[in-house]
């Protein structure tokens, strides 16, 4: 097994685990919903992968079975995040046949070291059932707030 940071030359493979992914976590996406992402996902990643989105992958020969994303956010700084950096974790994903080898987990400790050295200062993640135990045991903890999450669908 092979782990490194995902490229250009990735994008196709990158649509596809975004897809299994989002269709695991939303259940059944319909026609419509898939050809919007196949639409939408390779623009997205030709702007962003290599700026602000990094992809940790694993590889079985040259196939990608599993990843994780990191999305850097800059914000203004404030108290919870005085470097203005932070980091958002999405799309941890392994292929099913690949799973419990702990790839994932191999590829979080390639993010959160990564995450230290760009002095993020903070990661955050929406957890599913499967992946919880994964971020407890990397050191992820239950967020607790003084603010309601809120949130307006614009389309």
């Amino acid at each position: 097994m092979k782990f490194n940071k995902a490229d250009k030359k990735d994008i196709p493979e990158l649509v596809l685990l975004r897809k299994a992914y989002l269709a695991e976590d939303y259940g059944n996406l319909t026609p419509e919903q898939l050809e919007d992402l196949g639409d939408n996902l390779p623009q997205y990643f030709e702007k962003h992968l290599g700026d602000d989105l990094i992809v940790y992958t694993a590889r079985d020969n040259d196939k990608i079975v599993s990843c994780c994303f990191l999305l850097v956010i800059e914000k203004p700084a404030n108290p919870s995040f005085p470097n203005g950096l932070i980091g958002n974790v999405l799309n941890v994903y392994t292929v099913p046949e690949y799973r419990n080898r702990r790839y994932a987990y191999t590829l979080m400790k390639c993010l959160l070291n990564d995450a230290k050295d760009m002095r993020l200062d903070f990661l955050e993640l929406k957890s599913t059932e499967s992946g919880y135990n994964l971020y407890k045991i990397l050191g992820f903890g239950d967020e607790t707030q003084n603010y309601k999450p809120m949130k307006l669908n614009l389309q």
